[in-house]
């Protein structure tokens, strides 16, 4: 059977609540699918009123859904009488009958009724009175009922996607804007080895930042970004590593040989061993983010996208280099308190799970590297229905 693209739109609601986390969770690890595309929309009127004529024309829709949907979309999408935008997350899933898994995990809206074995039984509400009548609305996610709507529907917002989605800025009010950071953080290729909960569940502890969530990306990172990305521990790996080699190295020696290493000797293997040590420690970091073995790559193919996925995400608030860097956690996972993503999650020095910016300075620096703006929406579409 084919493979199929599919969609989630997580709602400003559950954006607010915090609750992102458990949704990305819960689609990976109940679906199977491949998360293929991240992006963060703060939807014009245009594009609302036009995507909630969509669904009142959805004969595939539940028709009292029907009659609802829109109106929900119209009221909660939509930037509010100060042209505040709202922020929208899409998600884009890849496989074998995706529309149809993703259907299953979102659930119907009557789950939000005594069941939480779906999203919205677990974060939505449909509430009614006694009469019928429903007093409370909040679906949690919107997905596609049907492969055709998601043609339609996707089309929609890649559409869009170039002048609504990106980093949303001016899309949250802050209490002090003048100490509002922004900072770049990196779930990494590690936990997308497999469909399974861990990026969902580290991005659900990035939320106990209080920071809010403005810009985000499935990135693919080519060695020219790595270079740019890691560049400057080079040196630092290879003045730090080198002296650990070195002293490893004449160890080695010694024991072979039975006798201790002359001066000559040492001061050689810093001059060679050490720095190609931690040249080799620089391109094992390369490899791991980017899937490419550096030495073995040519010149012209170092833009080529790389072969392993990470999900790059900006948050915005006060303090948020910090605050984020303290629930990643330090660089040795076993260095790392309980309950910090690295502690969690991390395997070791490189292999711990993700990167969080040093400094302001740096999550500029870093965000333009992997271009978080950059739209991945409508590729994804073409590719498919084009």
């Amino acid at each position: 059977m084919s493979k199929e693209l599919g969609y989630v739109l997580v709602t400003p609601y559950t954006l607010r609540k915090s609750r992102t986390g458990g949704v990305l969770g819960r689609l990976l690890s109940t679906t199977g699918l491949d998360l293929v595309a991240a992006r963060m929309f703060g939807p014009s009127i245009e594009l609302v009123k036009r995507y909630a004529e969509i669904i009142r024309n959805d004969k595939d829709i539940w028709p009292e859904i029907r009659e609802l949907l829109p109106e929900y979309i119209e009221r909660e999408l939509a930037p509010d009488a100060d042209g505040q935008c709202h922020r929208v997350l899409m998600f884009l899933f890849e496989g074998e009958n995706a529309v149809r898994k993703i259907r299953d995990a979102v659930g119907g809206f009557g789950d939000s009724i005594e069941s939480s074995d779906s999203i919205r039984g677990t974060y939505g509400d449909f509430i009614k009175a006694h009469d019928g009548s429903v007093t409370y609305f909040e679906p949690a996610v919107l997905a596609g009922p049907s492969t055709d709507a998601v043609k339609e529907v996707l089309g929609l917002w890649s559409e869009f996607s170039e002048t609504d989605g990106g980093i949303l800025d001016h899309a949250i009010r802050l209490a002090d804007e003048e100490d509002v950071q922004k900072t770049l953080a990196i779930i990494k290729p590690d936990n997308f080895t497999f469909p399974n909960s861990r990026p969902g569940n580290i991005l659900d502890l990035f939320s106990r930042s209080g920071l809010r969530l403005i810009g985000a990306k499935l990135h693919r990172m080519s060695l020219a970004e790595a270079l740019e990305f890691y560049g400057p521990v080079q040196p630092v790996l290879r003045e730090k590593l080198g002296g650990i080699a070195v002293k490893r190295g004449c160890k080695a020696l010694a024991e072979e040989f039975g006798f201790e290493m002359p001066e000559e000797v040492k001061d050689a293997l810093a001059d060679t061993l050490g720095p190609a040590f931690g040249d080799n420690q620089f391109y094992s970091i390369m490899n791991f983010m980017t899937g490419w073995w550096a030495p073995d790559v040519c010149a012209d193919d170092t833009l080529i996208e790389g072969k392993v996925r990470c999900l790059v995400l900006v948050y915005a608030g006060e303090n948020a280099v910090e605050k984020i860097r303290t629930i990643l956690g330090p660089t040795d996972p076993s260095k790392a308190l309980p309950g910090s993503v690295r502690k969690e999650y991390g395997t070791d020095i490189m292999v711990n799970a993700a990167h969080a910016s040093d400094s302001p300075e740096n999550a500029l620096r870093e965000i333009g590297i992997v271009k978080v703006e950059a739209d991945t929406i409508k590729r994804w579409y073409d590719q498919y229905f084009k």
